[in-house]
């Protein structure tokens, strides 16, 4: 079926049911923000391939609300589709629920399937929609009977994340979620999210792409803990290890069934952002204690020495790879035909090459030119560009390895610069530069520091409209929360910064129709020194690559910018030279040239 069938056939089906709004989020029960392809509803339906967005489809219209990085795709994607593009005005808010109340008379009925809802939005949508005298029916798959061609619950085997890598063992992650329930008054912990369940398990998988990750529920209490994994994904050897650790390992499908079968007397903390409604219908007799960030989700983002130590030969070993890779594209650029798509290939080789490495951590963005502009653009056969002089090529790529998860931009000029580029470019490394080198008081939050990325920006009337950092997973999740930087106000318990926490650093500047810039470092927070005033932290710079200088106007950046750089670049090379053969090292030495020179 075209896009513009399926969408008559979901009317088709709405009008069965008698409902006259249904609602499709971007999800799967686990409140994933990366899909199987089981579940990437959104995609089937309407073409919008973005990992954000809500689909609300009512008699006569059909939208999809998502945020400004998917604007440019969002618009091309849904192009004769039958649904329109709604922007949002303020990233990852659920405006269409505001909609919905502007549009739906009393009376009216608002459907979706509770698997793919939080139980958080749930709640929203009930009480907000329910004020307006609209009814909402949470109980209602209406895509599965659409979707004859479905592809299959993924198959994939869960492995163990080998012991020498993962830190902490099972049994000292169990005990350290125990003290947290205990502190909650818990006699249960629920875990839904599949990197929380990595992570406690010391498990990974392939369920996901580019997220190793396997699906799964968890149960924890005071003196057990259930794992609850379809029995073909679960090989032998490892189910026996897990078992002689305490844990009982369940079938997947029999998760419901267990968990009704809590008493009333027991508590239960889960955390309502991602927890699906049926879960939480499931648990109407339980009493809940609602926690968000979930208590793995919190205690896995501040990375411990051991980890640490591995995400720092992980950077050196992805910086070697893209090293060679920016060489290679200096040497064969305007004499070989290179496209975003083959340079992605090839970068992917020179990954492939590093010890350890499992996969991208998501797809490259390789955007040439105009393409750049497309914050989250990913190329295809049908838009791939070819690579010429002179453009600006933005990079944003990441791998991952076994001792750590990569997420790295740059972006570079073929060919010279033009004055507006380099002011462009020059303003996005200030802001990036100033984020890097920052020192703060404990018990700072991420929002709190968003400003020093943007005000360079800010000062000559630029901005970008995505967040500046998100948190990194630990060979897992490249986006991973709760740490963040950008201009939402956080007030969670995990929004404050930690000591051990790995953050981006990415600023950016769009021209739409021209080029993109975008200058991303992953940071880890540390500890600064202690004061009369308290106790300070600040970042350290991860990542270990290049920026080109040729983009760069000296006389924009301050003298402490200038030094950062210098001292930045010396790093790049001392960690990376070992590593490179001779011709290597000398090219290298070139792109890490000082700005400030020696007196």
């Amino acid at each position: 079926m075209t896009h513009k069938e399926k969408l008559s056939a979901l009317r088709a089906a709405m009008r069965q049911q008698k409902l006259d709004a249904y609602i499709l989020p971007s999800s799967d029960p686990h409140m994933s923000e990366y899909l199987p392809d089981h579940w990437r509803i959104m995609a089937w339906l309407t073409g919008f391939t973005g990992s954000a967005g809500t689909v609300v489809v009512t008699r006569d219209f059909a939208g999809v609300w998502t945020d400004s990085r998917y604007f440019i795709q969002a618009e091309e994607q849904l192009r004769d589709s039958g649904f329109s593009l709604v922007k949002l005005v303020v990233p990852h808010t659920p405006e269409w629920i505001s909609w919905l109340k502007e549009t739906l008379p009393a009376g009216s009925r608002a459907g979706y399937d509770g698997n793919l809802i939080s139980m958080l939005l749930h709640r929203k949508l009930f009480n907000e929609l329910g004020d307006r005298g609209i009814h909402t029916v949470p109980d209602t798959d209406l895509i599965s009977p659409l979707w004859q061609d479905r592809p299959p619950f993924p198959p994939a085997q869960a492995f163990e994340h080998p012991s020498a890598f993962a830190g902490k063992s099972v049994p000292e992650k169990l005990a350290a979620i125990r003290r947290k329930m205990r502190e909650a008054g818990a006699h249960y912990a629920l875990l839904t999210a599949l990197d929380d369940i990595a992570w406690t398990f010391n498990l990974r998988g392939k369920d996901i792409l580019y997220n190793p990750v396997v699906l799964a529920w968890a149960l924890v209490s005071p003196d057990g803990a259930t794992l609850f994994i379809r029995p073909s994904k679960m090989p032998g050897i490892l189910k026996d290890k897990l078992q002689e650790q305490g844990i009982s390992v369940k079938d997947y499908d029999n998760f419901f069934r267990d968990i009704a079968g809590i008493p009333a007397s027991k508590a239960v903390l889960l955390s309502p952002s991602s927890t699906n409604a049926n879960i939480y219908h499931t648990l109407s007799g339980a009493r809940l204690i609602l926690r968000d960030p979930s208590i793995p989700a919190l205690l896995k983002s501040v990375k411990d020495p051991a980890e640490s130590a591995h995400i720092r030969e992980a950077m050196v070993k992805d910086g070697v790879a893209l090293t060679k890779f920016f060489y290679w594209l200096e040497q064969h650029i305007g004499k070989t035909r290179i496209t975003e798509l083959t340079a992605a290939a090839k970068l992917e080789s020179f990954r492939a090459g590093q010890e350890h490495f499992m996969g991208p951590s998501f797809a490259t963005i390789s955007s040439f030119g105009f393409h750049g502009a497309i914050v989250h653009y990913t190329p295809s056969p049908e838009s791939d560009l070819e690579l010429t002089v002179p453009g600006i090529y933005l990079l944003d790529s990441g791998g991952q390895y076994f001792d750590g998860t990569t997420d790295i931009t740059r972006t570079i000029l073929l060919g010279e610069p033009t004055p507006q580029q380099k002011q462009d470019f020059t303003l996005v490394l200030k802001g990036m530069i100033d984020l890097a080198r920052c020192r703060f008081p404990e018990g700072t939050k991420g929002y709190h520091l968003d400003i020093l990325a943007r005000n360079p920006l800010w000062s000559a009337g630029l901005n970008y409209g995505h967040g500046t950092g998100h948190g990194v997973g630990y060979f897992l999740n490249v986006h991973e929360s709760p740490p963040s930087v950008s201009p939402r106000c956080n007030n969670d318990p995990g929004a404050v910064l930690e000591p051990g926490m790995v953050l981006s650093d990415e600023p950016g500047l769009y021209r739409e129709g021209e080029y993109g810039i975008r200058i991303e470092n992953l940071v880890q927070v540390v500890r600064d020194r202690e004061t009369p005033f308290g106790n300070f932290l600040h970042f350290e710079t991860l990542t270990l690559c290049y920026i080109d200088r040729k983009l760069i106007e000296p006389s924009l950046l301050s003298k402490e910018e200038q030094k950062w750089l210098d001292h930045y670049h010396e790093e790049v090379f001392r960690k990376l030279s070992p590593r490179l053969d001779e011709e290597l090292r000398k090219w290298l030495k070139k792109k890490t040239k000082r700005l400030i020179q020696e007196e």
